[in-house]
């Protein structure tokens, strides 16, 4: 029987140091049809997404109430034409009141391998590509967590550090778990900057010429020995675009900048457009809306031209042109990180017959319940304080179990009536917390570009077919055999560094001095002369 997420997860959990108990939720919504992945692709290909929200709170004492600690969004996207899932890592933060050490890593990681490893992949595909856009951030999925002495989170420049260092962790255990050994191929950019900087931003040591897990400073799109997710036109006068490397993650720059290229264009090429009055959209049509109506059509069997300068723009001087962006240079250092892997399932577990890959699995829950967890997370509770992050982790824990007993309404606390701050605005993928580095971030308040236009609350890009599968029931047995688990951890704890001469100083200490150490001072010994 394979294990799912949730039991792995909780495995992992169980390996930390010191005494404490952890309870996990985790949410994957079944399959549906999506169309905006490669949405500027022609023809667009076949896409299959699932959301994923994993939260976990902590217990010190079996008489202390519990406290979410670490929260995690991502996304699973499946092409059955290249056999490609796509892992984006959307957002990641803590609460800082986690013990140490923080589970934050080992979290996330454990979800990597999860879905990289070919003996526990719930989809069934022969390659993973894992993405994310690393930016420094004081919260993003705890509203105002970052009010909380407690929480540390790690600057721009470590922030991208971090995720170099558990990518390749993920690498080093997936190359060890599979056999024969897979291949895995890892790339990171740091807009605006080259490989000499970068490396020495990230203080990354030398590497071993006998690690297969070298970092390529570079984007992953000019590599051909792992098929990219999105297909080639499979007709002789297809060619490919822009749009068939980069994919459409929602909240992410490069998809921004996608937009640009494709709708705001000029004879000399692509530039950012002239700020103007607002319209109203009940009177007027979208630039969206615009370059659609304005491509002639064609012909059956013939070939469309791709919209704006997507089929001038190559992944280079798409690249190029990022280190330019609004995102990208803020005065923060931000990364681009992906993780490809290539590593087929054993025979035993091809399926003999192809099932539908939009018939809901055991344990899956609606998209809809997803979402509502969410808006509840982000809009309804607050973790600044102790007592308000105990609140805050009821509401939401019970909210969880609410929809699983069938509940229309979701309890939750609202921030008005505990009289909470307005909340800072979360607006990035990635904080690692959890009291580990004492290095609040300045970066508060990025500037962003503005979002994609849309049309009636909508994305202008037609809707794909409706599913053919009616959204899973979730149930009190689905909710204790997928959804929520504990585990009890009782572990010698984490051993405090010592140097000789020296008194043990705490890992998460901010003071550097320590009153137990003992300072000597050398004296150079002069030569005697000799008579």
């Amino acid at each position: 029987m394979t294990t799912n997420l949730r039991d792995s997860i909780l495995a992992a959990l169980a390996k930390l140091p010191g005494t404490r108990e952890f309870h996990l939720h985790v949410l994957v919504s079944a399959p549906r049809k999506h169309s905006e992945l490669y949405q500027f692709a022609q023809p667009r290909p076949r896409t299959y997404l699932q959301d994923i929200l994993i939260l976990l709170s902590e217990q010190k004492t079996p008489d202390s109430p519990r406290i979410l600690v670490t929260a995690v969004e991502a996304c699973v996207y499946v092409l059955p034409a290249t056999s490609c899932a796509l892992l984006y890592v959307s957002k990641v933060d803590s609460t800082g009141f986690a013990s140490t050490p923080s589970p934050t890593s080992t979290l996330v990681r454990t979800l990597l391998v999860y879905y990289g490893s070919p003996t526990t992949r719930p989809v069934a595909v022969d390659h993973v590509w894992i993405q994310l856009f690393a930016r420094a951030q004081a919260q993003y999925l705890f509203p105002n967590s970052s009010e909380n002495p407690g929480k540390r989170p790690l600057g721009d420049a470590k922030l991208c550090a971090w995720w170099k260092r558990v990518l390749t962790d993920v690498a080093t255990e997936l190359n060890s778990l599979i056999t024969p050994r897979p291949l895995i191929r890892l790339h990171y950019i740091l807009p605006g900057m080259n490989e000499l900087e970068s490396f020495n931003i990230l203080k990354s040591g030398p590497t071993s010429h006998n690690d297969t897990h070298v970092w390529n400073y570079n984007h992953p799109y000019s590599q051909t020995e792992i098929p990219c997710p999105c297909p080639a036109p499979g007709d002789a006068q297809g060619s490919t675009n822009l749009g068939h490397f980069i994919p459409y993650f929602d909240d992410d720059p490069k998809s921004r900048f996608m937009d640009e290229i494709a709708y705001i264009t000029d004879k000399d090429g692509v530039k950012s457009p002239v700020r103007k009055r607002p319209r109203k959209l009940s009177h007027t049509q979208t630039d969206r809306e615009k370059a659609e109506a304005e491509r002639p059509p064609s012909p059956k069997g013939t070939q469309v031209s791709p919209l704006g300068e997507l089929g001038r723009v190559s992944p280079d001087e798409f690249w190029e042109r990022m280190s330019f962006r609004q995102e990208c240079v803020a005065g923060a250092v931000t990364g681009f990180f992906t993780l490809i892997l290539s590593a087929p399932l054993p025979p035993s577990d091809q399926p003999t017959s192809s099932p539908s890959p939009l018939a809901p699995q055991p344990g899956q829950v609606s998209s809809q319940i997803n979402k509502r967890i969410m808006t509840s997370l982000t809009s309804g509770v607050e973790f600044s304080t102790e007592e308000r992050a105990v609140r805050g982790t009821e509401a939401i824990e019970g909210a969880i179990k609410g929809l699983c007993e069938g509940l229309k309404t979701i309890p939750v606390v609202p921030i008005s009536t505990i009289h909470a701050p307005r909340p800072l605005r979360a607006s990035s993928p990635h904080d690692v917390g959890g009291g580990q580095t004492p290095d609040p971030s300045p970066y508060l308040a990025l500037p962003r570009t503005p979002s994609p236009k849309l049309v009636n609350g909508k994305r202008a890009v037609p809707d794909v077919s409706p599913n053919p599968f009616p959204e899973p029931v979730v149930s009190l047995e689905t909710y204790r055999s997928h959804i929520y688990g504990s585990v009890c951890v009782s572990n010698p704890p984490l051993k405090e560094p010592t140097e000789k001469g020296v008194g043990a100083i705490k890992e998460n200490s901010t003071d550097n001095t320590d009153a137990s150490a003992h300072v000597t001072l050398l004296t150079a010994r002069r030569k005697k002369k000799r008579a």
